[in-house]
């Protein structure tokens, strides 16, 4: 069986920051659309809220119109009480049936107003409720226009770069498939903490690309080496010499030209 070829901290380093040039560039695409993917899905959100909202309110206004409906049905059932109460009134042999029926025409009566007032409050609230429809209904073809506009911005800038993506992408996982997976998850940690998604950074005028602080004279020729993978002390960003990043970038360069 043949022995697997081991692989060295250079070679190790040039894969990290081939990775990270082709991560960067993919960042660089993303950040292209800037903020238009957030404004797009807040829009939607705000669109399927209002539509909840008209929804909401046709509702409310359906349900009041019923309870109108009802009121005006016990109206009629009122006033058809109050002509039976007077017919009885008429055959009546004595005063106290009389007054009894006097009594239910006066509750029919106050029935017949009060179900009258409730109409008055029911058609004060439609009418409430449909000059907010009505609002909701204008800020609703507002945002659509709007979401349909960011919609078609966004969607230019996808076609736009949608092939560089999908062939960067691809690299992307070509390239993290030749690191082992101890470092791939420390290069991912450090990414997704630092600052611009840059977790392997090459020494530039003496410094770490990832901040202000000098690195000192030894460290640097130790870097230069490659025998050993170095962590910036002041950013925790992985380290490389110039040279290294200059020779993986213009290959990168050429590859996805």
């Amino acid at each position: 069986m043949a022995k697997k070829k081991e692989v060295t901290v250079e070679e190790k380093l040039r894969a990290l920051y081939d990775l990270q040039l082709i991560d960067s560039r993919i960042d660089e695409i993303r950040n292209v659309s800037g903020e238009l993917p957030l404004e797009v899905e807040d829009l939607e959100d705000e669109i399927a809220g209002l539509n909840t909202r008209l929804s909401n309110f046709a509702e409310d206004v359906t349900n009041l119109e019923t309870d109108i409906n009802n009121k005006k049905l016990l109206i009629e059932e009122s006033k058809g009480l109050m002509k039976k109460y007077d017919e009885q009134q008429k055959k009546v042999r004595n005063n106290r049936e009389f007054d009894s029926l006097s009594k239910e025409i006066e509750y029919q009566e106050l029935e017949i107003q009060l179900a009258e007032k409730r109409i008055k409050e029911f058609a004060a609230r439609i009418e409430q409720k449909n000059e907010i429809i009505a609002s909701t209904k204008e800020k609703l073809a507002k945002q659509d226009e709007h979401l349909t506009h960011k919609k078609a911005e966004l969607d230019d800038i996808l076609k736009e770069t949608e092939k560089e993506q999908k062939m960067l992408s691809e690299k992307s996982i070509e390239f993290s498939a030749a690191i082992d997976d101890h470092l791939l998850s420390a290069y991912k940690r450090i990414r997704n903490k630092v600052k611009n998604g840059l977790a392997v950074v090459s020494i530039e005028r003496g410094a770490s690309g990832g901040s202000f602080f000098t690195i000192p004279p030894q460290v640097q020729v130790e870097i230069a080496t490659r025998k050993k993978i170095t962590i910036d002390e002041y950013s925790g960003r992985i380290l490389v010499d110039a040279d290294l990043a200059r020779e993986e970038k213009e290959k990168i360069d050429g590859l996805i030209a």
